[in-house]
């Protein structure tokens, strides 16, 4: 189900349907006789005697066509237990056969900024569905009238609607089938992004090969499809100042190529390409937004095949940075297209930093599991800005090492490194080492691993399982607190 938003600033009608009203933590009522009648204040007083006070949300149905619902808020929440409030209620009425609701935010007396504006972030976040394919849609919209003289101004309701519709954007990418969204049809839909003012750039696999990206191209070899490194450009200063970089791998489908995967949950890897997809959505959210900023995203886009024509464990290829890769693993890809898009990023766009996106490592999961992405970086600044940020927005980062003695895991004898550790541990670590070899003048760079973040089975906090969109949030609160 859909969620509609309706802001008026008259005050809440005491005959709609399913009236939302805010509370303190200790569920004190006595502020609420002014918007409702005797009758429904006295039937609540009472009843809420015998309720779990523990709750958050409590309802009350007053007949069989209207509930009065209270939230409860605590005196100094924060915005991520807002949005779980939020989400928390879009959970508990999505199946009530009255989808109208009056939120009346003349009843906020906390003193706190943006509640309602966060409530419903939660709400719209959790609201989301994929269900594109699905031949019965429910077209029901769950209708919310935000009323009062504590409805977001509309710059809030802006920055809050732009955030919601990037990470919808990269969850509908992540969550389409590989025989939809493969690299000829993503690059496509990049360029359709130039409507909202985002400057794109396509590179095809005759200007890639004239580049010398031979470790991108090298990916796709094997697969009908094209290989892409496409660029997005959003110039929000008039100044020429340095702008923030961001890098996502956009593996369409990865069967492992020759290293052929396994064939139980290889349809998971549709969701190969969730860095690019947490990229895209972000240059469309700051474009929405009209960020005050200079970034660019940049993402390779492969697909990963056996074919005729694939790489085999063995080859050795040029990557864009001179240096030569030794592939014994033909599963060990994302790192091979990275590597290209990072030193072609670094050199083209010259950014005060570069932060990668990518599913890169099964070996991160079992680190981490799904409560945090690895965070692997060369810059202790960069690293704490995106921790800070991953707090605020419960999109958290944990960081991992990287040093000069794991290098030798990724050595060869033949080539100036190998793609993978056959020695065996630290798989998250080395690949991010391998990574690192491709930063060539000391940016400030930083790799998230997000293998175990971009899509879950069970849903999560603000999502109802799927992909998730992890990242779009994590990294606007990154630039809007530190660069903005």
């Amino acid at each position: 189900m859909s969620v509609q938003i309706i802001y008026k600033k008259t005050l809440a009608k005491k005959n709609k349907p399913n009236l939302v009203l805010f509370v303190d933590e200790k569920f004190n009522v006595k502020s609420l006789k002014k918007h409702i009648s005797n009758h429904q204040y006295s039937f609540i007083y009472d009843l809420l005697k015998t309720r779990d006070l523990k709750k958050k949300i409590i309802h009350f149905d007053i007949d069989s066509k209207k509930k009065i619902i209270l939230v409860s808020i605590k005196k100094n929440i924060n915005s991520s237990d807002l949005e779980n409030l939020g989400a928390n209620f879009y959970e508990k009425f999505k199946d009530n056969k009255q989808y109208e609701y009056e939120l009346n935010s003349d009843t906020i007396s906390n003193g706190l900024n943006n509640v309602v504006a966060y409530f419903l972030h939660g709400l719209k976040l959790k609201s989301y569905k994929f269900d594109k394919y699905k031949s019965k849609k429910n077209e029901k919209k769950l209708s919310v009238t935000v009323t009062g003289k504590n409805i977001p101004t509309q710059k809030e309701q802006l920055k809050f609607k732009s955030i919601e519709e990037g990470t919808f954007y990269t969850r509908d990418l992540v969550s389409e089938p590989g025989n939809v969204l493969h690299p000829d049809e993503y690059a496509k839909r990049l360029s359709s992004l130039k409507k909202i003012g985002l400057k794109i750039n396509i590179y095809n696999e005759k200007k890639l090969k004239k580049l010398g990206m031979n470790t991108l191209l090298g990916v796709g070899q094997g697969s009908i499809r094209g290989s892409y490194l496409v660029t997005m450009e959003w110039n929000g200063l008039n100044n020429k100042s340095k702008p923030l970089a961001f890098v996502g791998k956009g593996v369409c489908f990865d069967t492992g190529g020759i290293s052929l995967k396994p064939a139980k949950f290889m349809e998971d890897m549709t969701y190969d390409m969730a860095g690019s997809a947490v990229v895209v959505g972000l240059m469309k959210s700051l474009a929405l937004r009209k960020a005050k900023i200079n970034a660019v995203g940049v993402v390779g886009l492969v697909e990963n095949m056996p074919g005729g024509n694939a790489q085999r464990p063995g080859d050795i290829v040029k990557s864009y940075s001179g240096k030569t890769v030794e592939i014994l693993n033909t599963d060990a890809e994302g790192r091979l297209v990275l590597a290209d898009a990072l030193t072609y990023t670094e050199e083209k766009f010259k950014p005060k930093f570069i932060v990668d996106l990518a599913t890169l490592t099964g070996a991160i999961i079992v680190s981490l599991g799904s409560e945090y992405a690895g965070l692997f970086s060369n810059n202790d600044k960069l690293s704490n800005e995106l921790i800070k940020a991953g707090e605020n927005v419960e999109e958290k980062v944990w960081r991992m090492p990287l040093n000069k003695n794991f290098d030798k895991l990724i050595n060869s004898k033949n080539a100036d490194m190998q793609n993978i550790n056959y020695v065996g541990g630290a798989g998250s670590t080395t690949a991010a080492q391998f990574l690192q070899r491709f930063i060539l003048n000391k940016t400030p760079w930083a790799h998230l691993d997000i293998a175990g973040m971009a899509f879950s089975k069970y849903g999560g906090a603000l999502n109802s399982g799927g992909a998730t969109g992890y990242g779009v949030r994590l990294l606007n609160k990154l630039i809007e607190d530190n660069y903005e």
